[in-house]
C-alpha cells in the first residue's frame, strides 16, 4: 500500500522561509513521482514543509505584527501540515495505519515532547499525527458512509488495489455515491478515511 502513496521527499537542509519552515517548489520534482496534472489535484506549487519546532517557537517569540497588517488577509497558507487523529490504543491504530494502510512512521517528529502518546505518519509530504487521548465522538450512531461524516482525505493512485487489500484484511468500506474513484472506511477508534484517485 505505500507504493499509492506519495513518498516523502528530500529537502536541502536549513533552508528556511521567513516562517520557520521548510519549504520546496513542485518545480524541480521529477515528474515521474509527482505530477500535478489535474486542475483539481494541484498544489499550486507548495510543498514539502516540515516544521522546525525550536525555530517556530523563537519566531513567535521575537515575531510582532501591527494591526494595520491584521487587514491584510494573507498571512502565507502554504500547504496542509498534518491532520490530527484520537485514538484509544496508539499500537492498535499503529497496525491500522503502518500495516495496513503502509503508512511510515515520521521519526524525526518529538514523540517525548507531548503529555500523551503518539506517532507522526507519512501521507506523502505531509503527515497524520496519532494521538492516544479520549475521543469525545461516539462510537455508535456514525453514519454508514464515512463522506457523510467529519474525514481525512487522503489522495491515492490506485482505489482498486486498496479495495483488495481492505477486503483481504476484512475491514468494510464503501464506494463514493457520485461515482468518482474513491472509497471511505474507518479506522480501528471509527474515524472516518476517504482514499481519492488522482492523477500521478
Amino acid at each position: 500500500m505505500a507504493s499509492l502513496l506519495n513518498p516523502p521527499l528530500t529537502l536541502p537542509q536549513g533552508k528556511l522561509n521567513p516562517g520557520g519552515v521548510l519549504a520546496v517548489s513542485t518545480s524541480g520534482i521529477p515528474s515521474k513521482n509527482f505530477q500535478p496534472s489535474s486542475t483539481r489535484w494541484n498544489h499550486r506549487h507548495c510543498l514539502l514543509m516540515r516544521a522546525k519546532t525550536s525555530v517556530e517557537t523563537d519566531m513567535l517569540a521575537n515575531d510582532s505584527v501591527g494591526t494595520d497588517a491584521v487587514d491584510d488577509k494573507d498571512f502565507g497558507v502554504v500547504c496542509m501540515h498534518h491532520v490530527g487523529i484520537l485514538c484509544e490504543n496508539l499500537e492498535r491504530s499503529l497496525d491500522f495505519y503502518q500495516n495496513i494502510l503502509g503508512l511510515e512512521i515520521n521519526e524525526a517528529r518529538p514523540h517525548d515532547k507531548l503529555p500523551y502518546r503518539g506517532a507522526w505518519l507519512w501521507v506523502g509530504s505531509e503527515m497524520i499525527h496519532l494521538m492516544e487521548l479520549p475521543n469525545p465522538d461516539p462510537f455508535t450512531g456514525r453514519p454508514e458512509h464515512g463522506g457523510r461524516d467529519r474525514h481525512t482525505c487522503i489522495a491515492i493512485r490506485n482505489v482498486s488495489k486498496l479495495k483488495a487489500i481492505l477486503d483481504k484484511a476484512g475491514i468494510p468500506y464503501t464506494l463514493s455515491r457520485s461515482g468518482r474513484p474513491a472509497i471511505f472506511t474507518r479506522d480501528p477508534d471509527t474515524n472516518a478515511l476517504e482514499f481519492t484517485q488522482v492523477d500521478a
